[in-house]
């Protein structure tokens, strides 16, 4: 049986995604973990209709919100966002990465966030892309890792959340590395 290559298209996200991710963020401690405390739970239509203003809008928006897609399927597989767009500073920040739980364990992490990044450098034209991510979560440490993000440091019990510190490991990018791993063809 060949392996299918599994490839993600990003969409911008719209209110009609709204329910999906409701379903997906089920818990305080996931949507802490997927948002910091950027939202209170639950997640509502109302808390994401603010989530999306005045976003979406090349040359204008300084946040561009997507939904993931799986080409092979035409499935949503997860969400993404690229946002803090500094012009000064030719840079950006992805946050809110989530994968359906049903989809986890086949690497569309790590290929939603190339497809972020592809966007970041490619499209916005940008010279370094930055996130930060909990240092408990090794799974997405790896996507990010293999997708060519580099480790460049931790701020360290930065979140307390039920009685417990969080780190924030950071990672970035920059335009070479990715011209580097994705040459122009």
């Amino acid at each position: 049986m060949p392996v299918v290559a599994r490839m993600i298209r990003l969409d911008y996200f719209t209110p009609a995604d709204f329910s999906q991710l409701i379903a997906w963020i089920d818990s305080p401690h996931l949507l802490m973990n997927w948002s910091g405390p950027m939202f209170n739970f639950p997640l509502t239509p109302d808390k994401l209709e603010w989530y999306l203003q005045d976003t979406n809008q090349l040359g204008e928006s300084d946040v561009f919100i997507f939904k993931a897609v799986d080409t092979t399927t035409e499935t949503v597989v997860g969400h993404i966002s690229l946002g803090s767009l500094s012009q000064k500073n030719s840079a950006a920040r992805i946050s809110r990465v989530f994968i359906a739980p049903e989809q986890r364990g086949r690497g569309l992490a790590r290929r939603m966030l190339t497809e972020a990044l592809r966007f970041g450098f490619e499209q916005l034209k940008l010279h370094r892309i930055d996130l930060g991510v909990y240092d408990f979560n090794e799974a997405a440490i790896r996507a990010y890792t293999r997708a060519g993000m580099q480790q460049e440091g931790c701020s360290r019990d930065i979140l307390r959340y039920e009685g417990e510190y969080w780190s924030l490991i950071e990672m970035s990018m920059l335009d070479h590395e990715w011209r580097t791993l994705h040459p122009q063809g």
